[in-house]
């Protein structure tokens, strides 16, 4: 019978293995109706199915049925058939009801409960602040749902790809990784909310930062990468090689060698949740890139007219434009001794540390006056030689003018959310504009540097311009919206582990090992009109 045939075709499609229970007199089997019930495994009975496919396998139930049904006869096949799949019906009936109590009680527990995920992982023995994890009661605190389908969310050989778009494959890799970020190792509250963060605004169709998560995020690759950072690949077990094994597959880091940095330890998310010591990072708007450039759109304001009744509106269209940041490699290398290196408690965390504070260091000069080439283009370099220049109203003189006149040329619609940005030699400059008390006081002398000049909140950049020079252009501060200024980060530090250390004399061991990272990040202004720089010349 097709209908017989057909009902063989999909079981065999959906994996279920078929062991005949008996043969009909022509020879076709007679197969057992499907499944094993996953909430008692060791009587093996009921379906396995989730909420969609039992549905959807009563649809086709019905449908055959039906068929059967407008028959004249049956003969005893064909009732043996029917049977079948009436008693089939009813089962995955039951299972479907199963299913939505299921769901409908993890809604009630979940409004119940009526507290946030960090509250609810502390209440577990999760501590927020130093990333140590315990263990919830099994007992009294059951798995929902979700909890019991991604308990393990990094075993992506569970993720059925027959039968199914895309799509949907990608859109349960999202939430395979954002049970990872709930669920990963060494982590904090704040990581893991800047992870998840991270995930839901970046992710692009492809679900690539997903897989990257998924797979940088593992036990077994926060395991494998300390051993590695510490020259134990000898030690490694199969889940760790496994793990190493998918890391090197992602096209994410751009390289066949070295190890990425566990995803919960990159310095990119570390720096996106506890903050940048690099204060133009604070202001400026940082975005996620998954390839060698970041597209962008920005356009100029809406140009609103007022219409006559009955009359064609005119044309109020903005200009958009497609603003584009390369991504330029930085590298770092961090030399450590053969006895430190065995000290070390923490090696990982350490090594993760290290690289974080280095490439802030580098950053906080290359967002100030990168060149652009190479490297990313500072916001002093990409407002040089615009518009946006201010210059002084006396030469190489910094008066209480020039701040006033800085702050005025800021178009109104940026100025609402403008700072200022300058070094602390130029703070202490306008510090000394009053001593008595004026109309121009800013700060006494025994006052750290106030936050807010002119009630805006002013940030430091030590490598913007502190000294006035007269044989030079001296950008001394920038005051604008520095949400148009862009910051682009592509996730993924890659480390090589260097064994042996070479003196250059002699080329003989020097008894020091080595951490060669690199990563890439880029910069600059996607609209210099939301800027004005001043020059003292």
């Amino acid at each position: 019978m097709a209908g017989t045939q057909g009902r063989f075709r999909r079981l065999i499609l959906a994996g279920v293995p078929l062991t005949p229970i008996g043969y009909r007199k022509d020879g076709r089997p007679i197969y057992p109706v499907v499944g094993a019930d996953e909430r008692d495994a060791t009587n093996s009975k009921g379906p396995t199915l989730t909420h969609s496919q039992s549905i959807n396998r009563l649809r086709e139930i019905t449908t055959e049925l039906e068929r059967l049904g407008e028959l004249d006869e049956l003969n005893p096949e064909d009732e043996t058939y029917f049977n079948e799949l009436r008693s089939e019906f009813q089962t995955v009936d039951k299972h479907r009801k199963w299913l939505e109590r299921q769901a409908h009680l993890a809604d009630i527990r979940s409004a119940a409960d009526g507290m946030s995920a960090s509250k609810l992982r502390r209440e577990r023995g999760f501590s927020g602040n130093t990333g140590d994890q315990g263990e919830r009661d099994a007992i009294l605190e059951p798995d929902s749902i979700e909890d019991k389908r991604f308990r393990n969310p990094w075993d992506l050989d569970n993720v059925r790809t027959f039968g199914r778009s895309r799509e949907s494959v990608n859109e349960e890799l999202r939430s395979r990784a954002l049970s990872a970020i709930e669920q990963m190792p060494s982590s904090t509250d704040r990581v893991r909310e800047a992870a998840t963060t991270i995930v839901e605004r970046f992710d692009d169709k492809d679900a690539t930062l997903a897989r990257m998560v998924l797979a940088a995020s593992s036990p077994a690759y926060l395991r494998a990468f300390s051993k590695a950072a510490t020259n134990r690949l000898h030690e490694l077990d199969a889940d760790e090689q496994r793990a190493l094994q998918a890391v090197r597959a992602m096209s994410l880091t751009d390289s066949a060698g070295g190890y990425l940095v566990p995803f919960q330890l990159d310095p990119t998310v570390i720096i996106t949740a506890n903050g940048s010591l690099n204060e133009i990072r604070r202001i400026a708007r940082q975005v996620v890139a998954t390839g060698d450039v970041w597209n962008g759109v920005s356009a100029g304001a809406v140009a609103w007219s007022w219409d006559a009744e009955a009359s064609q509106v005119s044309d109020d269209a903005p200009t958009f434009a497609q603003p584009t940041i390369p991504i330029y490699k930085a590298a770092g290398f961090v030399p450590v001794s053969i006895e430190a290196l065995q000290d070390m408690a923490n090696g990982a965390g350490e090594v993760a540390r290290l690289l974080a504070e280095g490439r802030e260091i580098l950053e906080a000069a290359a967002f100030t006056v990168g060149s652009g080439v190479g490297q990313p283009t500072g916001i002093v370099t990409a407002l040089t030689g615009t518009s946006s220049i201010v210059t002084s109203a006396t030469a190489d003189t910094l008066a209480a003018a020039d701040i006033y006149a800085t702050q005025s040329a800021l178009p109104a619609r940026y100025r609402a959310r403008a700072a200022w940005l300058a070094s602390n030699a130029f703070y202490n400059r306008v510090r000394q504009f009053d001593t008595n008390g004026g109309s121009s006081f800013w700060a006494n002398l025994g006052d750290d540097r106030p936050e807010r000049l002119l009630n805006k909140p002013a940030y430091e950049a030590e490598d913007m311009d502190g000294v006035i020079n007269a044989t030079q252009e001296n950008y001394m501060a920038v005051f604008g919206d520095f949400s148009n200024y862009v910051i682009a980060d592509r996730i993924g530090m890659t480390v090589e582990f260097i064994p042996h250390l070479f003196g250059t004399s002699n080329g003989r061991p020097t008894g020091q090992r080595g951490w060669y990272a690199y990563y890439r990040t880029g910069a600059d202004s996607v609209n210099d009109g939301a800027f004005r720089m001043l020059n003292v010349t």
